[in-house]
């Protein structure tokens, strides 16, 4: 039974990544968007992969940003995060 647990507990984050669809971003990637907005004034918080699209959560002005950009890192839109 203990042992049953302990899997579970083991297999279920992995489950709900692969169930969500979204993958992790690459090193490489990251870097990539984190040095392209960088230069365009943003401070870049974290970068997720979400539906299939980049999704950059950065800070400028002190306001919030929500940055999607497409697998060529074209930026599709911008949108202030409240």
């Amino acid at each position: 039974m203990k042992r049953t647990a302990i899997a579970l507990a083991l297999l279920l984050p992995a489950t709900a990544v692969f169930a969500s669809g979204d993958s992790a971003v690459s090193a490489e990637i990251e870097s990539q968007i984190t040095t392209m907005l960088t230069e365009q004034g943003y401070e870049v918080r974290s970068i997720e992969m979400e539906d299939g699209d980049y999704e950059a959560y950065a800070l400028r002005d002190g306001a919030r940003f929500e940055i999607y950009l497409d697998d060529s890192l074209t930026i599709l839109r911008v949108e202030a995060d409240d």
